[in-house]
């Protein structure tokens, strides 16, 4: 029963031994009881001259997370994932960096599937969305330090929140969902091997492949929706959702005649609400 659900702590060694080992992506691994914010504490790190590339830090609780355009939020201890990364942007093509935070969210989408048996989908650009009802399950922020040559993506996912512990009513959880008892380890374990394959892949094709973007696409819940983007100064974009691009940019096509003439390119900077229309 959902009052009667265990939360056990991270194990850091045994993600440590899953995790960092012979050309990983990932060198470092923190578990720390409590933060304001990993993605903040990252950028401080790098700010400080630390070499962080590579670094993942994870929080059981977390009093200060932050989201797209300034948004705070708290967490519940040991009942959410609560992760920054930190990814050396060295061999990713600036063009490319915009599908970090694209490539994140279908990392948490199959981690996911394969440890709580959860189907979810990627509602452009920073969110991951499941249930009948499309709640809110995982959140996604990439932010770039230039001076450190890295970008830190964070990652929130809520893992056995009750419904009333839910942030708000548009939220959900793995528990919420009917995935009781999820492993958090084995769930966090998956989603960085995930993670690492991807950027792999990113470094490697040099950019990104027509299966990449065919791959988000199809795990796309805005993609193929009409849409409306508020752009900063109240300015507004209305249009059927047509595709991303190269960049990791949603295309937006504005004729209403359905000719795909006016298409309007919109990045994840450029946002701050995506609604179906």
């Amino acid at each position: 029963m959902a009052d009667d659900v265990t939360r056990e702590p991270l194990d850091a060694k045994t993600l440590r031994e899953a995790v960092i080992v012979e050309d990983s992506a990932w060198r470092l691994l923190d578990v720390v009881n409590e933060t304001g914010s990993t993605n903040a504490d990252l950028i401080a790190r790098a700010a400080a001259g630390e070499d962080v590339a590579g670094a993942v830090l994870i929080a059981e609780n977390q009093i200060a997370g932050r989201g797209r355009n300034g948004r705070t939020w708290s967490a519940v201890p040991r009942a959410q994932v609560s992760m920054s990364m930190s990814i050396p942007n060295a061999g990713l093509p600036a063009a490319t960096w915009g599908w970090v935070p694209l490539v994140t969210g279908l990392a948490v989408v199959d981690a996911v599937a394969d440890v709580a048996g959860v189907r979810a989908g990627l509602k452009w650009p920073n969110d991951v969305l499941a249930g009948p009802e499309s709640g809110k399950l995982a959140g996604i922020l990439a932010e770039v330090s230039v001076p450190a040559g890295v970008i830190v993506v964070g990652v929130g996912l809520n893992v056995s929140l009750r419904q009333d512990e839910l942030p708000d009513p548009a939220a959900t959880s793995l528990l919420a969902l009917g995935a009781a008892d999820v492993d958090r380890t084995a769930l966090v374990a998956a989603m960085l091997r995930q993670m690492a394959r991807r950027i792999d892949a990113l470094r490697r094709s040099e950019g990104v492949d027509p299966e990449l973007v065919d791959e988000y696409v199809e795990r796309s819940l805005t993609v193929g929706r009409r849409v409306r983007a508020t752009l900063p100064g109240d300015r507004e974009v209305v249009g059927q959702a047509v595709g991303v691009d190269e960049q990791g940019r949603l295309r937006i096509d504005t004729d209403v005649t359905g000719t795909g003439s006016d298409v309007v390119v919109v990045s994840a900077g450029d946002i701050v609400h995506l609604r179906p229309v």
